[in-house]
């Protein structure tokens, strides 16, 4: 088992829209609480995970995902370890940056050529906004209530299915003694031209990670940073890669564990702040193969795959974290509820973008999944 690392509309695109635009749900009651096709709360589900895949494969066995990610293969172990258990599944998942694949979904809803079942995003505000309009399925699958207060929508439109975590991370054989004990140490001199980055103008965690940093080191640890000829990357899986390429000594920027054995530590410095979410999933409205969806979403969140979270966090309460670690809503410098209030403030997004971008430079280079086109996966 393992976690994540970091559909046609029902043929009424046209009513989907105008449900938006009057305030109500398709799923539910004006401007209320998603509810079922017989107006009442959504259960969660009691289907075991065999009776859901034999409805999958009624269905006509197919899956099809849009990731939030950086590399195309980045979901591959995901992909393997959800068709150890459900071999006969044919599951497509199409990675690529939040950022495009959301508006990429927007797009397709309005064309009536809805590719995915499922989406999951680091785009937070992408599901409000999509609950608002009425063109997520209102959903809970077992284990709904053991998911942790943030991580889940309580109406069901939505929930996350993973922890990831942002922060810095070092090559302790190359660093040695003189390892970055906080974000502090990175600024200091000896360490120009040693560090890798991805751009925080390019991902928006990246970005709240670097805010963070400004808030509590101040603008000139920002202009000293900007004088380490840092070496910045699109694709918040570059600082590691640097890193563990030993090409670089210092990664800021990506996701890690702080569980692993890896030579390539990534860091959670006590009284520092890094910054956390957790990965939201939901199934389309729209979707082609809902049973398929539920599916996917019970498993996701199944205490099975919760146990092996990559990083040892779980987004469920009844989960006990890895490594003797504490669930990821105790580390108050996390910032979980901070990084959701951003992302809801686009202006404010892209005042820090901007700024960043004054320090560092213009974003350079293709992304790093490619460019993947409008309906991908189809």
């Amino acid at each position: 088992m393992s976690t994540f690392s970091r559909r046609r509309m029902l043929g009424t695109s046209g009513a989907i829209l105008g449900a938006a635009a009057l305030g109500t749900s398709l799923s539910g009651t004006a401007s209320g609480a998603p509810t079922n096709a017989a107006g009442r709360p959504v259960p969660e589900e009691t289907k075991s995970l065999d009776e859901l895949y034999s409805d999958a494969m009624a269905e006509g066995g197919k899956l099809v995902i849009y990731a939030g990610g950086d590399t195309a293969t980045q979901q591959d172990f995901t992909k393997q370890a959800f068709l150890s258990r459900f071999p006969d599944i044919d599951l497509t998942i199409v990675v690529d940056y939040s950022k495009y694949h959301d508006v990429r979904v927007d797009n397709q809803l309005a064309t009536d050529t809805l590719v995915p079942d499922v989406v999951q995003f680091q785009t937070l505000q992408d599901f409000t906004r999509w609950k608002q309009q009425g063109v997520l399925l209102p959903y809970k699958p077992a284990g709904f209530a053991k998911v942790h207060r943030r991580f889940r929508d309580p109406e069901g439109a939505w929930l996350a299915i993973a922890v990831i975590g942002f922060s810095y991370m070092y090559d302790s054989t190359a660093a040695g003694s003189e390892a970055p004990t906080s974000p502090l140490d990175l600024v200091d001199p000896k360490w120009r031209g040693k560090i890798a980055s991805s751009y925080p103008h390019d991902d928006d965690a990246v970005l709240f990670l670097y805010r963070l940093y400004a808030q509590t080191y101040g603008w000139d640890w920002v202009a000293k940073l900007a004088t380490q000829d840092v070496q910045f990357a699109r694709g918040s899986h570059t600082p590691a890669a640097a890193v563990n390429a030993k090409q670089k000594v210092i990664g800021i920027g990506g996701s890690g564990s702080l569980t692993s054995t890896s030579t390539t530590k990534w860091v959670v410095p006590a009284g520092h702040p890094f910054m956390a979410w957790g990965q939201r999933a939901a199934i389309l409205a729209g979707a082609r193969r809902p049973a398929a969806a539920k599916l996917y979403l019970n498993w996701a969140i199944s205490t099975a795959v919760q146990q092996n979270a990559f990083n040892g966090w779980s987004v469920r309460t009844d989960v006990s974290p890895n490594g003797g670690l504490r669930p990821i809503w105790e580390y108050p410098n996390a910032n979980l509820d901070g990084f959701a209030q951003f992302m809801a403030d686009r202006a404010e997004v892209e005042r820090w973008k901007q700024t960043f971008a004054l320090y560092f430079g213009e974003v350079q280079g293709a992304p790093s999944p490619g460019w993947l086109g409008l309906h991908p996966g189809r």
